[in-house]
């Protein structure tokens, strides 16, 4: 079983989350603790691409943090999520509902 690994940083509206490793049951209760504080505040960019894989927890704590956005006039993104992570998203069938972006310049309040 892999961990995962958070970088953080912080950008004008948003804190980005740098994901390495696996984003399971058993290695989500950081990244959880972190995106659900977070949302409340700002935006939160999860950038993706170095993560191995991704169960249905991890999913649908994205899901629900996605959720706590709407909430908080906040949003979520996924940044270049890597194949299994969109692999992971795309099998929930709510890929239109999340913003997925490409560089952290396109992080927007709107």
């Amino acid at each position: 079983m892999n961990q995962l690994a958070i970088n953080e940083k912080v950008g004008p509206n948003y804190k980005l989350l740098e994901l390495t490793g696996d984003i399971t049951a058993y290695t989500l209760s950081d990244l959880q603790e972190k995106m659900y504080q977070y949302i409340l505040e700002t935006n939160v960019v999860l950038d993706m691409a170095q993560v191995s894989s991704m169960d249905g927890s991890g999913v649908g704590s994205v899901l629900a943090t996605i959720n706590d956005g709407d909430e908080n006039g906040t949003k979520l993104f996924i940044m270049n999520p890597s194949d299994s992570a969109h692999e992971a998203l795309t099998r929930t069938g709510f890929w239109s509902s999340f913003h997925v972006i490409h560089a952290i310049t396109e992080v927007s309040d709107s």
